[in-house]
């Protein structure tokens, strides 16, 4: 329509951007993607070039900006979202000083120990310094070391010129943003993973002077807060010419993907689940309260509507597990490998886990390919297929691997849905993992819950984006976001897999029990070589 108003959104994941234009209603008017390198480093390390995260947003952007109809004058407003729990550093200028150390980087891990121990533990963390963390932050820093503070304790100790260099470390998300506004800051939401903001108070989240202390962080080099939906600042012109947008337009402050992916899953109002599949996964809603599960590594944390919590948690690996089914095992570029191509390999995915039967004769895959956060914080613990016999077949592996993701998320149900202390009437589905059909059916089924397939799956977090740059223009408002929301198709438990899928989830609970600590002897102290 000639009066409509448009968002564009950058949601940077750690596959590669997608950059979409959003309507102030939610309709997706085009999107583009573009690929960017992980590199996996020995022991623990994940990181991620920034300059290669801005090739791929600037070619993703010129592209849609060509492809689409829809005039610059047209766009309202940039709104950012990106994974969370990474951090770049910068000096004065911007300039990133080295690679950005991503969520799944773990090499922080023995300087975390030394700032959150004590000489009497609970869980390895100090009995008088997790009062403070818990009644401030909500929370308390993961000791897998996966947390930015961990990451910033990492670079001091290993990087110390890097450290002494660096002007401000920044989240994926406040990174992008000032490459767009030359603005140094970060959001209530996004700074939370480095557990050091008091956010007792919602709507007012500060610095705090005791945790700064408890931590040895320097806040010189964190960034100033600003609040969730609201305007940072201006498009820079340098950038609006690299990117073909129009100078000038406001930016807002943007949110970490958890938190816009609520948003875009349309479950805004207090209690109303969404279950995200993408390269990790998570399951969370928005709760009214400030609560921690400490035993099982879920607390309210700030979200991207303001003066609002919401719980949270994740699973390391979601759709990351078919991506190493894919790349690792059946079609792994090694001798035995057919010089063929395979196009659409999920789509056969989908129609080979169609035809076998629920319960993979048998076959349990726990998809721990880089550890476990939620509910179990073990960054040791490890991956396996699980009852194999010489009649399992390669269709059993595939749909293990589908049930086991989706075993993992009933083991989140459960505490959530304990967190909250009410069940689920029905839960949205986003994120990559949504596209398939038979992986929501098997959802359904498992977590004994009605699931909703949001139109647009892996597009609900740009949504997201595009809603919240909406409301911080006062064009739109966040009850208007549900309506705003299309559900695409509607799956219902199949009662005739209740006993045998709650019998497996019983095993499945069972194989952590009894493995966990021969995966903690296996990956302690043991250099395995690199691949």
């Amino acid at each position: 329509m000639p009066d409509s108003k448009y968002v564009f959104t950058i949601d940077l994941g750690t596959g590669g951007p997608k950059v979409a234009i959003i309507s102030t209603h939610g309709d997706v008017i085009a999107h583009e993607f573009e690929a960017t390198e992980l590199m996996l480093l020995p022991e623990g390390g994940a990181e991620q070039d920034p300059q290669d995260w801005w090739r791929a947003i600037t070619t993703a952007t010129k592209r849609l900006m060509s492809n689409t109809a829809i005039a610059k004058e047209k766009i309202v407003a940039i709104s950012c979202t990106a994974q969370w729990s990474g951090t770049v550093a910068v000096d004065k200028n911007g300039q990133h000083l080295m690679n950005s150390i991503i969520w799944m980087d773990s090499r922080g891990q023995p300087y975390l120990e030394k700032i959150v121990g004590g000489p009497i533990k609970f869980e390895g963390y100090g009995i008088h310094k997790i009062p403070t963390w818990l009644r401030k932050t909500g929370g308390l820093p993961t000791n897998s070391g996966k947390d930015p503070i961990a990451h910033i304790l990492y670079i001091r100790e290993q990087l110390p010129e890097v450290y002494k260099k660096t002007y401000k470390f920044l989240e994926p998300k406040d990174w992008v943003n000032q490459k767009l506004t030359g603005l140094f800051a970060a959001t209530f939401d996004s700074i939370t993973l480095h557990w050091v903001t008091d956010n007792r108070d919602i709507s007012n989240v500060s610095y705090s002077k005791t945790l700064l202390k408890m931590s040895t962080l320097d806040r010189e080099k964190l960034p100033d807060l600003k609040a969730p939906a609201e305007i940072l600042g201006p498009l820079e012109a340098k950038v609006a010419t690299e990117l073909g947008l129009n100078p000038g337009t406001p930016v807002t402050t943007g949110t970490p993907d958890l938190q816009s992916a609520a948003v875009g899953s349309g479950a805004v109002r207090d209690y109303e689940g969404h279950l995200y599949i993408g390269t990790s996964s998570w399951l969370t809603c928005h709760v009214p309260f400030k609560k921690t599960d400490i035993v099982h590594s879920m607390a309210s944390l700030p979200s991207a509507i303001p003066d609002r919590y919401f719980i949270a948690n994740e699973q390391e690996a979601g759709g990351a597990c078919l991506t190493w089914l894919k790349n690792n095992v059946l079609f792994h570029p090694d001798e035995l490998m057919a010089e063929s191509k395979q196009d659409n390999v999920y789509q056969a995915f989908d129609r080979i886990v169609e035809k076998t039967p629920a319960g993979s004769n048998g076959v349990l895959f726990t998809p721990w390919l880089n550890g476990e956060r939620t509910p179990v914080e073990d960054h040791l613990v490890r991956a396996g297929f699980h009852n194999i016999s010489l009649q399992t077949t390669r269709e059993h592996f595939i749909r293990a691997v589908f049930e086991g993701v989706a075993f993992n998320s009933r083991w989140l149900l459960k505490y959530v849905e304990k967190f909250i202390k009410r069940p689920f009437p029905h839960i949205n589905m986003i994120g990559g993992g949504a596209n398939s059909a038979i992986w929501c059916q098997i959802h359904a089924d498992i977590l004994n819950r009605q699931i909703r397939q949001v139109h647009e799956p892996i597009l609900a977090n740009s949504r997201g984006m595009a809603f919240i740059a909406a409301v911080a223009l006062g064009h739109a408002n966040l009850e208007e976001v549900s309506g705003n929301i299309k559900i695409a198709k509607t799956f219902e438990p199949n009662p005739d897999n209740r006993e045998l899928y709650d019998d497996m989830f019983e095993e499945f609970l069972n194989i952590y029990k009894h493995s966990s600590k021969i995966s903690a002897r296996l990956n302690t102290g043991i250099n395995w070589g690199e691949a």
